[in-house]
């Protein structure tokens, strides 16, 4: 096991024999129980949590280098543990800022708790700006959430659920309500419907909500309907657009490095010489490199800014929707890059550029998704549209 005082938790024995298994978790359709299990016992769940809540105090740089080897490993793993490591971040995120309002998510983290995000709803295109999820108060301060939520991942394991809906009958109404929900809750529906083209291990069900009880104390904001610049919303885009940007740089670094192989061990059959002496084969290696050179510093840096609670105003969102647009587009040419220069082989189900193939598919599917982060970045430019 990793000394816990390592800057890296993840061993290279460790990504090994995570690599090992995502074949299988891949084409079985399961949950890599195994690979939470090793990852927790290396402390990795609790990267993001400060030493004083019984965390490793990594920084986000570390996890953002820390996700893209995991994901070079087994992307549908590290985007199913990135979504714990996305909500400890924003805790830590308000944590160093002075906002206490999630220090709970650190101590059950640091305790072993395991959460994931209920926040998508199918045809929502308002992401945390609106839901269609009902939010009922309850005489005690408590809510109940009653909706249906897509894409939670981890739901085999988790055992906390961030969520939120809207509160349309108080006084102020209407109000979005932010809150975490016990997993033990009968009221905690996963229809355990996942069957994907790719990111298949993350295991990412349908989730619906039948009332479930979110305790007064778990209750951490309440905000008004609409586009916000609360520090929760913030630290929100942050964490998720970095770290899920870090899961598909790891995947064209793993794409490059197999492309490499390729073209080293290729012979052609006309000149006698490896495929890396062909110039086409060279410049499309070129090609991929260029664009993993293009995206991670920037995916680095826009990191460290979040460490430093850089001031980036109100051009916050259109930095990190860039950032997720840019690394899952980088993404997707560098594995097409890659499927050439290896040939025929690639083609076959079974090949790992194949699986690398169907997964970069889900970088769409993230929000923001691509037309959304065009009109976030045109906004930021142009202004609101003309009424």
């Amino acid at each position: 096991m990793p000394d816990p005082r390592s800057p890296d938790p993840l061993s290279p024995d460790l990504l090994d024999r995570i690599r090992s298994r995502a074949a299988a978790h891949d084409r079985d359709n399961t949950f890599p129980h195994d690979d939470l299990a090793d990852l927790a016992g290396a402390g990795y769940l609790r990267a993001l949590v400060p030493a004083g809540f019984g965390g490793l105090g990594l920084s986000l740089t570390d996890v953002v280098r820390s996700q893209a080897a995991l994901a070079g490993a087994a992307p549908a793993t590290a985007l199913a543990v990135g979504m714990h490591l996305i909500w400890t971040g924003v805790a830590r995120t308000l944590w160093d800022a002075g906002d206490p309002s999630l220090e709970f998510v650190l101590r059950d983290a640091g305790a072993g708790e395991i959460f994931a995000f209920a926040i998508s709803e199918a045809g929502n295109d308002l992401s945390l700006f609106g839901s269609t999820t009902v939010a009922e108060p309850m005489p005690d301060g408590a809510y109940a959430f009653t909706g249906t939520k897509i894409f939670t991942s981890l739901s085999p394991v988790f055992t906390r659920l961030a969520t939120f809906g809207l509160d349309s009958v108080s006084p102020d109404a209407p109000k979005l309500v932010h809150a975490v929900l016990e997993r033990d809750d009968e009221r905690i529906v996963s229809l355990a419907d996942w069957d994907t083209v790719g990111m298949r291990a993350t295991q990412s069900h349908t989730t619906r909500l039948e009332r479930a009880r979110a305790e007064p104390s778990r209750v951490h904001r309440r905000l008004d309907a609409g586009p916000s610049a609360d520090p929760l919303v913030v630290a929100i885009f942050q964490n998720f657009e970095i770290l899920v940007s870090a899961v598909y740089v790891g995947i064209a670094e793993r794409a490059l490095d197999l492309a490499v192989l390729a073209a080293r061990s290729r012979v052609s059959a006309r000149s006698g010489l490896s495929k890396d002496a062909d110039p086409a084969t060279r410049r499309r290696v070129a090609v991929a490199a260029l664009e993993i050179d293009a995206v991670r510093p920037r995916l680095e840096s826009l990191a460290r800014a979040v460490e430093s609670s850089a001031d980036h105003g109100d051009q916050w969102f259109r930095a990190l929707v860039g950032l997720k647009l840019a690394a899952t587009t980088a993404a997707r040419a560098v594995v097409g890059e890659a499927i050439t220069v290896a040939g025929g082989a690639a083609f076959a189900s079974d090949h790992e550029l194949s699986r690398l193939y169907r997964d970069v598919l889900a970088g769409g599917f993230h929000p923001s998704n691509d037309d959304a982060a065009l009109s976030t970045v045109a906004t930021a430019v142009l202004g609101p549209p003309p009424t």
